[in-house]
């Protein structure tokens, strides 16, 4: 089946689709749907590439963070190529917790991501194929990360 072209609709929800899998922790080869096999993921701790770089980084967070909510405030595609290709500008809330051994209490997080995405179609929708952090900026009264 030849992957549909990009639109501001597929790729809204598409951003919606893609936080809903991470707050869910879903399983990795079902999240490996959403991105390239050569994805450049960009984030403040490191930058990790293709499919076995964003699995070290996935199961880094899915063990690390709990009770994950992404909101997101703003997708801005600007579709080229006839909807071959976006460039994406997202900003997204996200607020976790975390619990640091021998802490008493598991410790909030939260943060206002600004981040810059290439999407391309896909077999079954749009793909990551870049994903940047650009900023991560802490709520007043987060943990720190």
């Amino acid at each position: 089946m030849p992957a549909e072209r990009l639109t501001e609709d597929t790729i809204r929800s598409f951003a919606e689709k893609w936080y809903a899998a991470l707050d869910q922790h879903i399983p990795l080869d079902q999240v490996l749907k959403f991105i390239t096999a050569d994805l450049e993921f960009k984030v403040p701790e490191d930058t990790f590439t293709g499919h076995q770089g964003f699995g070290r980084w996935y199961a880094a967070v899915t063990n690390r963070f709990f009770d994950e909510v992404h909101t997101v405030t703003k997708v801005e595609p600007v579709i080229e190529d006839a909807g071959g290709r976006a460039t994406v500008r997202v900003l997204v809330n996200w607020q976790a917790k975390i619990w640091d051994a021998p802490g008493p209490r598991s410790q909030w997080l939260g943060f206002d991501a600004d981040q810059t995405w290439i999407l391309v179609p896909g077999p079954e929708g749009p793909q990551i194929k870049t994903y940047v952090v650009n900023e991560l900026a802490p709520m007043p009264g987060s943990g720190n990360l």
